[in-house]
């Protein structure tokens, strides 16, 4: 046979409840106030799938890109594949870029902290505090590696000439 001894508990006062009811609302509105004066992320939206692994911060990308504001505005386009770095461009791109496969196309919606900010390049078509939309192709990336070795390649190629001794 089993003997439970039990142990009376001191009913807990009234006012102490009030505190930690009132501290459990503080901490959910603290939370929430936390939540909304945290800087937003970017949004990457996949138009056509990618395939493979996806860039790292010092991969050089291949892409075709346009640039618009919320408005509809386009404030940059690329008239044809351009070569960068991923961490040479606004945090939001770099942000997005790293997310993306090659072959695929996809929608990036810059918030404007991740972007130019208050200080848009000078002449540009951006104001300041601007979100950026941009629609973007990754045709391909290499790592830095890859790049010099095909920039040294074609050097030699380019400096090679016709071999001595053969008639030009």
């Amino acid at each position: 046979m089993t003997t439970v001894t039990a142990v009376p508990l001191q009913p807990v006062k009234r006012g102490y409840l009030i505190w930690l009811w009132l501290g459990i609302a503080l901490a959910l509105v603290g939370a929430v106030a936390l939540a909304r004066a945290a800087p937003q992320g970017i949004r990457l939206t996949t138009l056509k799938a990618g395939h493979g692994k996806m860039p790292g911060a010092t991969d050089v990308v291949l892409v075709s890109y346009t640039g618009k504001l919320t408005n509809g505005t386009v404030f940059d386009k690329s008239p044809q594949p351009v070569p960068f770095e991923v961490s040479g461009v606004v945090p939001g791109f770099a942000q997005g870029l790293k997310r993306m496969q090659k072959g695929g196309r996809y929608r990036l919606v810059i918030p404007p902290q991740l972007g130019y900010g208050v200080s848009p390049p000078p002449g540009a078509l951006i104001p300041p505090n601007a979100t950026l939309i941009f629609d973007v192709q990754l045709i391909d990336f290499r790592t830095q590696e890859e790049v010099r070795q095909m920039q040294m390649m074609q050097q030699m190629m380019q400096g090679q000439g016709a071999p001595s001794g053969v008639p030009h």
